[in-house]
Formats: structure tokens, C-alpha cells, sequence
């Protein structure tokens, strides 16, 4: 039996209308080329492994154009977009912006072809430049990335403790691991450490190590995590859960650069640069006893603060496109991006388990995902975008408003839950699940 195998294709979706010579120098590069309408329905037809890029022809037409070329592009944010700006066309307009903010690229008339088919051979290549922050695994566009990842740049080659601030799950190693893949340190180990995870009883040996015999069940020496991370990074995740004994041996780390094996009298000398990350309040478990004043500015040289994914909004849909992509290429899925509904609710959802949930939700719809298109029933957001639709009709701008806007519509309802869901525009389990969320008792309030 012969087995045909599909040569990956090279395609450009054209939304406008290319002139002859454009076209003959697309097809003599080697590209396909679909002339497409954005006044006409349907998707982007493409294969596993082919490479689509759409161009955005902005020569012909106005407002309207632009602003159907804006929402083509919102539904299509998973293809890379080159936007070919008409000269015509004031840059300085929002509109405008947002759209040449969503392309990897833009071209003025006349068409500078020869740079045109060089972007596309990198992409086609897969050494396409990337527009927005992503260093160490992340990636984003948002201010409050964008300062991160300054941050990073800034403290990654020099020497000195940093303390990791942030939500559980906003990306606090990750941002560890970036710190230690920009340093000088990158070709030496990184040793990443849940202090939280470790027996009361055991953190000593598990940090520093113990000798044989040192005691119940030490049968042999055992290096530390610090020895056996020696010239690299030492990550120690969630350090206000050390207890008091073994902050004192950090501390003298530190200040010295030297440790004890447990049931050792022997000073060893480590070079080691330590890094530490914790979600709860450090000033406040000091003043508490829960934490040493001296290590905490120790520790607190470097500070670096991970913004929470709901600060991040710009970034939620570029996040989950990012580990779609990053799925697809371990596991088969007929999933390639996501609705317009999905988007929505992504954006509308609180995050509560930051990019950690966001990565898991965006796995999980992966496997379950019957379509091309991402549903947000797959990523079991229907509630987030029901939400959104109510924030839309309510004139809501923030999801902080959402226990004002529910009572409020309770009350002009008198207490009926249908009535409520009818004006809110979603269902009564939405209802008596934002009434549970938000700790509302309908009895009372009656």
C-alpha cells in the first residue's frame, strides 16, 4: 500500500484585493494566495503543519473597512497578520493603532514587495521576530508584563538575592527560571524548591544536606539541594513557610556563603545565588514572629513583583493561544484558537488560579474540543460569558461591580430570580451562582 503524504502548504489570505504584479511575485515565491472578503463568512481553512499568514489590505476603503478588518482580525488572532497600511490612513487614529498593534508587521503603499516576501520567509521559517514580552516562557504584551520582564533584564546579571512577590499560580518560578537563563549562572544547575512541601523535620537535610548517621534512618551523607546547585540558582519557592531554625541557617548562608551538613561541626563553601518567592505578606509574618526581620532584608535586596492574570487582560487571549500551540505540538488536537465567545469569557473570567488555571482550562479544552474553534463551553467558562454579556448590557466596565449589579437588579426585580436572569440576559443558575459567590442571602435581603 502506498502511503501519500500531505506536503504542508504555504498560503497568504488576502482580505482585499491584490494587484496583478503581487499576486505573480506571491505565487513565484512559492505562496498560495486566497483573495478573501471581510464582508464573507467563514473561517480560514488550514491543515496541521501548514503555515497561513492573512494580510490586511487597507488601501481600499474607510472607516467601515477598517473597523470589519479589526473584528476579521480579533477572529483570526491565532494567524500571524501583516497589515498594509494606505497612505491615506491617519496612524495617529486609535483604530487605526489597535489594528497595526495586531499585526506582526505593516507595509505603506506602494507595496515594498521584496520586504513583504522576506517577512513571510520568516515566518514560513519559523524565526518570526515576536512584538510582545517573551523571555523565559513569558509571554505577553501587557504594561504589566512589559515591566516584568524590564525588571528581569535589569536584575538577571547581577549577583544579588531577589524576592519573588505575586498571586499562587501568576508565574513567580517561572520568572525564577527567566532570571536564571539571562544570568551568567545559565550552564550551571537550577534548583527549584517548595519550602512549604518539605517535613518540619527534614528541611535542614533536604537544604543542606546531612552526614551518615546524624540521625534515625540516615544511613549514608547526603548532599543539600545548596551543594548540589553549586555555581547555579537556588530557587526557594514559598520561603515564608521555613520554619524558624532553618531560617536562621539561611540567613547565615547568606551572610556567608557557607553551610553545615546536619550532624556536621564543617563549614562548606557554596556558591550559590538564592532567589525566593512567596504569596503571603513577609513585612506582615514579620511583625507577627513568623519570620526573621534580618533574613527578610536579606532576601528583599531585589524585588519583583508578578501581576495577577486578571492586571493582565491584554494578555489572557495571547496566553492561551500560546499554550494551544504549545499542546499541539505533544498531542494531537483538532483545536486551533478560539471563538469569539471564548475570547470574551477568557477575558471576562476573574482567574482566581492566575495563568497556572488558565494553562490547565486551556489542556483540558484541548482533549474535549470537537471543533477548530475553542467553544467556551470547552473551557467551562459559560458562566464568564453569560457575565460579560450582563457586564454589556448593564454598562459594567469591571467584574468588581458584579455584587452591586446583582443586588441592585434583585431589588428593581422584587427578589424574582427569572425576572433577575431575564434582565441580566443569563440563566437563573448564573443568578444563584453569583449569588453564592458573592455571599448573598436572597431571605435577608428580602
Amino acid at each position: 500500500m502506498t502511503v501519500v503524504r500531505e506536503v504542508p502548504r504555504r498560503c497568504v489570505v488576502w482580505f482585499g484585493q491584490p494587484e496583478s504584479h503581487e499576486q505573480a511575485e506571491l505565487i513565484r515565491a512559492g505562496w498560495n494566495l486566497r483573495i478573501a472578503d471581510v464582508a464573507e463568512p467563514g473561517g480560514v481553512g488550514m491543515r496541521r503543519g501548514d503555515t497561513v499568514v492573512a494580510l490586511a489590505d487597507l488601501r481600499q476603503g474607510g472607516a467601515d473597512r477598517l473597523h470589519a478588518l479589526e473584528l476579521m482580525m480579533a477572529d483570526h488572532a491565532w494567524l500571524p497578520w501583516l497589515t498594509l497600511l494606505s497612505a491615506e490612513l491617519p496612524t495617529q487614529d486609535p483604530q487605526v493603532a489597535r489594528v497595526l498593534l495586531a499585526s506582526v508587521d505593516f507595509f505603506t503603499a506602494p507595496l515594498d514587495l521584496q520586504r513583504l516576501l522576506d517577512k513571510l520567509t520568516l515566518i514560513g521559517s519559523n524565526h518570526l521576530p515576536v512584538g510582545h514580552a517573551d523571555i523565559g516562557g513569558m509571554t505577553g504584551r501587557s504594561a504589566a508584563i512589559q515591566a516584568v520582564v524590564a525588571s528581569i533584564r535589569k536584575y538577571a546579571p547581577v549577583d544579588l538575592p531577589v524576592l519573588i512577590t505575586g498571586e499562587t499560580g501568576a508565574g513567580k518560578e517561572v520568572a525564577a527560571r527567566a532570571l536564571h537563563e539571562l544570568s551568567a549562572r545559565r550552564h550551571r544547575p537550577f534548583a527549584a524548591i517548595n519550602c512549604g512541601a518539605l517535613a518540619p523535620n527534614l528541611v535542614q537535610s533536604e537544604l543542606f544536606g546531612h552526614e551518615r548517621g546524624s540521625f534515625t534512618g540516615a544511613n549514608a551523607r547526603r548532599i543539600g539541594h545548596f551543594e548540589s546547585a553549586a555555581g547555579g540558582t537556588v530557587f526557594l519557592d514559598e520561603v515564608g513557610d521555613l520554619p524558624l531554625d532553618a531560617q536562621t541557617n539561611l540567613l547565615r548562608f547568606l551572610q556567608e556563603g557557607t553551610l553545615e551538613r546536619v550532624g556536621s561541626s564543617q563549614s562548606i563553601s557554596v556558591d550559590v545565588r538564592v532567589l525566593a518567592a512567596t504569596h503571603v505578606n513577609l513585612e506582615q509574618a514579620v511583625e507577627q514572629g513568623r519570620f526573621r526581620e534580618d533574613l527578610y532584608y536579606r532576601l528583599n535586596v531585589l524585588r519583583l513583583h508578578m501581576p495577577a492574570l486578571r492586571e493582565r487582560e491584554d494578555d489572557v487571549v495571547l496566553l492561551a493561544q500560546h499554550f494551544l500551540d504549545s499542546f499541539r505540538e505533544h498531542h494531537n488536537s483538532c483545536a486551533r484558537g478560539f471563538s469569539h465567545a471564548a475570547r470574551q469569557a477568557l477575558r471576562s473570567f476573574a482567574w482566581p488560579g492566575n495563568v497556572r488555571e488558565l494553562l490547565n482550562r486551556v489542556q483540558r479544552a484541548a482533549v474535549v474540543a470537537e471543533d477548530v474553534m475553542i467553544t467556551a463551553a470547552d473551557l467551562d467558562l459559560e458562566d464568564a460569558a453569560q457575565l460579560h454579556a450582563m457586564r454589556l448590557s448593564l454598562g459594567l466596565s469591571r467584574i468588581s461591580a458584579e455584587r452591586d449589579a446583582v443586588v441592585a437588579c434583585l431589588r428593581e426585580s422584587r427578589f424574582n430570580i427569572s425576572e433577575c436572569a431575564r434582565r441580566l440576559k443569563v440563566s437563573r443558575v448564573t443568578v444563584y451562582r453569583l449569588c453564592k459567590k458573592h455571599q448573598l442571602e436572597l431571605e435577608q435581603l428580602r
